[in-house]
């Protein structure tokens, strides 16, 4: 199948499982979709954190709908799925307007109105979960203090020290790249215009190419330059400033947590396991500061408050792979122990 599109997104809904709404969030330039999970009517206990999703390129609230089922519908853990601008029902800039002139910090202001709604409507901080790119903009916001977070959890993110390591792998993955991004006269979608593409890039090697179509129907028509462009070259943040907006640093808890895919063709296990090893040296220059020097084995078996966890045998898109269950229980037990 093709998908190449120079229109904006048909407004169609995506089906919503038992237990998901969507809200509408109201912004200076439009409204942003927000799909909301509650936990079951019959949970009787205590109110806990929200977990705030954010899609990476191309994608939109609704790549979190298993994630956000299992969570709310089984631990009882309310969840939120943000859909920036440009993407699912969020309200769509036009072709030039978004490939050209939309910036990582236009996307990064959305995330933030997202994250300051639900921290209206939940009276508290919620623990942010972004995924490729998605958590590029979560870094940036943190590390440009817009908000604080209870904890935070990359999901094969764009590393802290810049992604034009993931760039090369996508180039060195596909050889046609650049000819063909010329043959689609620049459309940013190129590298994702067939089944196979998308597949190659996103998912593990076992998961059904229907299941690759059905994902590919509701991936934004058109998507920013600037936004992977902005984090390509040099530092994506500094991580002292990240770690600084997570509340709650405590002996024996992590409060971030680097979730790699085992297959993932763009953001490697190598690259993944380097960004938990910068922000675990962030967290040390917390305790030295802030716990009294405290040594880092008084923060249990995640080596200075930072987990590392890798799924077996799912790509990139690891929340809808055929793995997702893996990756959505390492969550659990991350939002248990904080």
């Amino acid at each position: 199948m093709f998908y190449l599109r120079w229109t904006k997104l048909a407004a169609e809904p995506c089906s919503l499982p038992s237990g998901l709404s969507r809200i509408f969030v109201d912004t200076e330039n439009g409204r942003l979709e927000l799909i909301a999970a509650e936990p079951p009517s019959s949970y009787v206990g205590p109110r806990r954190h929200p977990i705030f999703f954010q899609h990476g390129g191309m994608g939109q609230a609704g790549v979190w709908i298993e994630w956000m089922s299992y969570l709310s519908q089984v631990h009882n853990i309310p969840c939120y799925a943000l859909s920036l601008r440009g993407h699912g029902l969020s309200w769509y800039p036009s072709f030039i307007s978004m490939v050209w002139f939309t910036t990582k910090r236009a996307l990064a202001n959305d995330l933030v109105s997202g994250i300051k709604y639900v921290e209206g409507k939940e009276k508290t901080e919620v623990v942010l979960v972004g995924h490729s790119s998605g958590g590029g903009l979560s870094q940036i916001i943190l590390d440009a203090g817009d908000v604080n977070v209870a904890g935070l959890v990359l999901a094969a993110s764009i590393p802290c020290y810049g992604s034009l390591g993931v760039y090369m792998n996508w180039w060195k993955m596909d050889l046609w790249f650049t000819l063909r991004m010329w043959k689609h006269f620049l459309h940013p979608n190129s590298p994702l215009s067939n089944t196979y593409l998308v597949k190659r890039a996103f998912f593990c090697d076992t998961k059904p190419d229907s299941e690759v179509d059905a994902f590919a129907k509701n991936m934004s028509h058109y998507e920013s330059f600037l936004w992977p462009l902005g984090m390509m070259l040099g530092r994506l943040v500094d991580v002292r400033n990240v770690v600084r907006r997570i509340s709650g640093w405590k002996p024996r808890s992590c409060r971030i947590m680097i979730l790699a895919a085992e297959k993932d063709r763009l953001m490697s296990i190598k690259q993944m396991y380097g960004a938990a090893e910068h922000y675990r040296g962030g967290v040390m220059d917390l305790i030295k500061t802030k716990l009294d020097s405290q040594s880092s084995d008084h923060l249990g078996d995640d080596v200075s408050g930072v987990r590392f966890r890798v799924v077996g045998g799912a790509g990139h898109h690891l929340q809808n792979d055929v793995q997702w269950r893996v990756g959505a229980r390492e969550v659990v037990e991350f939002h248990e122990q904080l």
